[in-house]
């Protein structure tokens, strides 16, 4: 049952954003509300002999799938470290148009073959389906990968995972005792931190917010009431899910 109780403070596990018109700020302003914003995780790029241990050689395969843009520049880290470059006729697989545009940072891109996924790895499964002779490598974190490796295989897709970075809980000893009205989600990750942090902790009428299906089954799984989710119907980001909670409220 959701406590639908009007907030003051919200806890986002995110960097603090610095852009002008982040809809964060917009939103503190309207609701006259207070955002604290904080990483509850941390990423760390695997070194070259944790790689290596994992005995996958990038030459073997065909084709790159990146999913985000923190891989990419571990991958490609990692590539220099080895001092091998990858054919030109190798395939990438992005999801999002922003994670494409980023690797012009390592790759010319128009002399690339290139696909593109507007937001999610199911995007990508049209264009995969249609290459089923590629040797796949997927360069990922070691934070559980199945749902795209389990599509793909399904598929008969030839498909391998390389871990090449890391996640590890922030210290978030300096908002110990803070008190707030709603703590926001954005990853299983995140949560798994904060109660690595807060043992203790108890959820009682703090307001629980969630971003994707996967954060959502982490919250259930740690005993929590998810008061806010997103991406739904009308609810596209965390920003909206949280006004829609304000309006429900009646703050």
């Amino acid at each position: 049952m959701s406590s639908k109780r009007p907030l003051k403070n919200i806890l986002i596990s995110l960097p603090q954003p610095t852009e002008e018109g982040n809809p964060y700020f917009k939103l503190a302003q309207k609701w006259n509300i207070k955002f604290d914003f904080r990483k509850f995780i941390q990423v760390e790029g695997v070194s070259l002999n944790d790689f290596r241990k994992q005995s996958v050689n990038p030459l073997d395969f065909t084709a790159v799938i990146f999913t985000s843009k923190v891989p990419v520049d571990h991958f490609f880290r990692l590539l220099t470290e080895m001092r091998i470059e990858l054919p030109p006729d190798t395939k990438y697989f992005c999801v999002g148009e922003a994670t494409a545009k980023y690797m012009q940072k390592y790759i010319v891109i128009r002399k690339r073959k290139l696909f593109v996924g507007e937001r999610t790895y199911q995007d990508l499964i049209p264009f995969m389906s249609k290459h089923k002779k590629e040797k796949f490598l997927f360069p990922c974190n070691d934070v559980n990968q199945g749902g795209l490796i389990e599509h793909m295989r399904k598929l008969n897709l030839d498909v391998t995972e390389a871990i090449v970075h890391r996640t590890v809980d922030s210290d978030l000893k300096e908002i110990r005792g803070a008190q707030y009205d709603m703590i926001c989600f954005f990853s299983p990750a995140e949560i798994k931190s904060w109660l690595n942090n807060f043992p203790e902790f108890e959820q009682k009428e703090t307001s629980i917010a969630v971003f994707g299906q996967q954060t959502a089954a982490e919250a259930v799984r740690a005993g929590f009431r998810i008061d806010a989710e997103a991406p739904k119907p009308n609810i596209p980001s965390m920003t909206a899910a949280i006004e829609a909670f304000l309006q429900e409220a009646g703050k």
